[in-house]
């Protein structure tokens, strides 16, 4: 005799009317999400301003959303909708999205990275000369920062000097606004971002444009805008400057605001448990400089396994059920906008319903530990930069800029943490410490 599956069960429920409360909660509270799932289980539904959400978290939820991709697809706040446009591929959904990406994607493929290498190493090179040189102390989330901008938007838009620099501030300002309420008032910060948004276009316009003429020229470009030559829509017509332009801006935010949190927690958990640092040496100054392709660095690695475990770029990610689904038991109906919380299922033991194996039996999932990561085997919700078929673009150039900086840096620098500085996180629009982070840098001996 066949056993049948047990009935799913249905969807708990925080009770949540309008969501303001929850909304408040959610943006103040870093463990909003984990204090419900303590309550309700892996998968609930609450609402936040007016917007059902279905929460889940742990591998069984997340593998069974996965399993299914024909049965979801992608969904933003609206904030993050009009700043990004309607044009853009993370807007898209289905012959659209896959078009696009697949244009967009040119740009972060392993020939175009093993392009952009020699320029990253240098920009490496003269952030560590710049923070030798300090007198000060430095604040490194905005050397992050603007060291994770100057990569994008040199390596692949060809930009330098001024044209950089405006791109940059307006990038920040539209940056910030992204997963705010979005109500134009004047002053606002959603208003100033849809207006530096406009900035934004017209500036990649002009890059475009600039790119086309050389190429018609017989000019080399400065960047891999190139590699976009080709592109082709659904219905395999060429993508028009319009649509172009937004995939540019989506690829310098996909290039850029999940690299400037790696790289800011990278450095807060190393200056906060210094204790790992001279494991991690042992490894490191073995190393060749610049860091060859082929090398390997499994310290280096569990060490950004174990910081992207604990303070994921991508907090979570959207998506929105075309049809019923059981996610972890439980029935979600079609229509529901779902958020993986990967931050609360890193947390999770795979003890207890296919959440992260930890390696010591779930006991220790709040320490930072890198060496849990060293059997190779770091659970199904380890999912820094999303997952599916919509992980994020700039998940290779991530990791490639991370390597570079990570060897570039810690080889020839010691930073040593100011006293009286909050180390806590800012959530939105990525993690990155309150204060800055702010260092002084000697050579290493």
């Amino acid at each position: 005799m066949v056993d049948l599956p047990a009935s799913p069960r249905p969807l708990p429920s925080t009770g949540a009317s309008t969501g303001a409360l929850e909304a408040l909660a959610f943006f103040r509270d870093a463990d909003f999400a984990q204090q419900r799932f303590e309550q309700f289980g892996n998968v609930y539904e609450t609402r936040l301003l007016g917007q059902p959400l279905v929460f889940i978290r742990g591998g069984r939820a997340i593998t069974d959303l996965l399993a299914q991709p024909d049965a979801t697809e992608g969904w933003w706040p609206e904030s993050v909708r009009q700043l990004l446009g309607s044009r853009s591929l993370a807007n898209r959904n289905g012959a659209d999205h896959r078009a696009r990406r697949r244009v967009v994607g040119q740009l972060f493929s392993a020939a175009a990275l093993r392009r952009y290498t020699p320029t990253i190493v240098t920009l490496v090179e003269e952030l560590a000369a710049e923070l030798k040189a300090a007198n000060t102390p430095v604040p490194l989330v905005a050397r992050m920062r603007r060291f994770a901008f100057t990569v994008i938007a040199t390596v692949v838009l060809g930009l330098e000097g001024d044209d950089r620099d405006a791109l940059f501030a307006d990038f920040e300002i539209w940056t910030r606004a992204l997963f705010s309420i979005p109500i134009a008032l004047p002053g606002s910060p959603f208003s100033r971002a849809l207006q530096a948004r406009s900035r934004l276009l017209a500036r990649l316009a002009g890059v475009l444009e600039r790119a086309r003429q050389q190429v018609a020229e017989g000019e080399p470009l400065a960047g891999g805008l190139d590699l976009l030559s080709g592109g082709l829509d659904e219905a395999g017509l060429p993508l028009t400057d319009d649509d172009l332009v937004e995939q540019l801006l989506l690829l310098l935010f996909a290039g850029y605001e999940t690299t400037a949190s790696s790289l800011s927690c990278l450095m807060a958990a190393l200056l906060q448990h210094p204790e790992v640092l001279p494991w991690l040496h042992a490894e490191l100054d073995g190393l060749s400089w610049p860091l060859a392709e082929q090398e390997a660095t499994p310290r280096l690695s569990a060490v950004v396994q174990e910081v992207m475990r604990l303070n994921p770029p991508v907090g979570g990610f959207f998506r929105r059920t075309t049809r019923d689904l059981v996610l972890d038991g439980v029935l979600v109906p079609a229509g529901q906008v779902v958020q993986v919380a990967l931050a609360a299922s890193n947390r999770f033991s795979s003890a207890a319903d296919g959440g992260f194996d930890g390696g010591a039996g779930g006991d220790d999932l709040e320490q930072f530990r890198p060496e849990r990561h060293l059997n190779g085997d770091s659970g199904l919700t380890l999912l820094p930069f999303g997952g599916g078929e919509r992980v994020c673009l700039g998940k290779a150039l991530a990791e490639l800029e991370i390597r570079l900086m990570a060897v570039g840096l810690l080889r020839q620098l010691t930073l040593q943490l100011e006293p009286e500085q909050d180390l806590s996180l800012q959530l939105i629009p990525s993690p990155s410490p309150r204060d800055g982070l702010l260092v002084r840098a000697e050579p290493r001996s």
